[in-house]
């Protein structure tokens, strides 16, 4: 099953723009008559016939729809310092949107490597995944903000944990995690989180836990939590 995306969706109809439609017509050789299936990034997911098949635009004709497919009974945020290889963090993206995540913030942080990002290719990755995963919401990520600018600015209620190495009494992110919760989990870069970071993280409600007996890459840590969380709502 191949999933397309468009945020145009009118009475009966959706518009895939350009690049999706350059997908459908060129790649997947669609033709008018196909049965092709649409998400829209917010909880739609549709079934339709399409009808006019051009290379800069395509025209769907609905026929079946499903509002919130796949909704989860909870809310993910994970806010992940980049790592300095730009690969492993879109890696880590790719299977965040692949397992379920909501939003996600890229942290620039006291120890951090990567201080530059470019959040429109991120968008295409966590877009491509979600189509590859057959998932209908397409998680939010954010531009980079700086530790202490993230936290000024964080809303919401859920639970707040920080994932960092320090030593220190640590619980386990699955003893601590209560399932249906919305959860907000930090996770610093290769050089961890700076002491004061740590404090002010304290400060703005976060606990500290751990993800487990081995020490992990921040990419692998951002995968394990958000599978951890899966697993727990599951």
């Amino acid at each position: 099953m191949n999933l397309f995306y468009t945020p145009h969706i009118h009475t009966g109809q959706a518009i895939l723009a350009e690049e999706e439609a350059r997908h459908c017509v060129q790649v997947l050789r669609h033709r008018p008559g196909d049965a092709v299936r649409v998400v829209d990034g917010r909880g739609g997911f549709y079934e339709g016939v399409l009808e006019q098949a051009g290379k800069r635009e395509c025209v769907i004709r609905i026929e079946r729809e499903w509002q919130e497919w796949g909704r989860r009974p909870y809310r993910l945020h994970l806010a992940v310092a980049p790592t300095k290889s730009i690969d492993r963090f879109e890696w880590f993206l790719e299977k965040a949107v692949e397992i379920g995540v909501d939003e996600i913030s890229p942290l620039l942080c006291e120890h951090s490597e990567r201080r530059q990002l470019r959040v429109d290719r991120l968008q295409k990755v966590a877009l491509s995944a979600m189509k590859q995963s057959l998932k209908a919401y397409l998680p939010e990520v954010n531009e980079l903000r700086s530790f202490s600018q993230f936290l000024r600015e964080l809303e919401g209620d859920g639970q707040r944990f920080i994932a960092h190495c320090r030593e220190g009494d640590k619980a386990s992110l699955k003893d601590n995690y209560r399932p249906g919760s919305d959860v907000i989990i930090l996770v610093g870069p290769e050089g961890d989180f700076s002491e004061e970071e740590i404090r002010q993280a304290g400060e703005a409600g976060f606990e500290p836990v751990h993800l487990g007996e081995s020490r992990l890459r921040t990419e692998t840590a951002g995968v394990v939590a958000c599978h951890t969380i899966y697993l727990l709502n599951s």
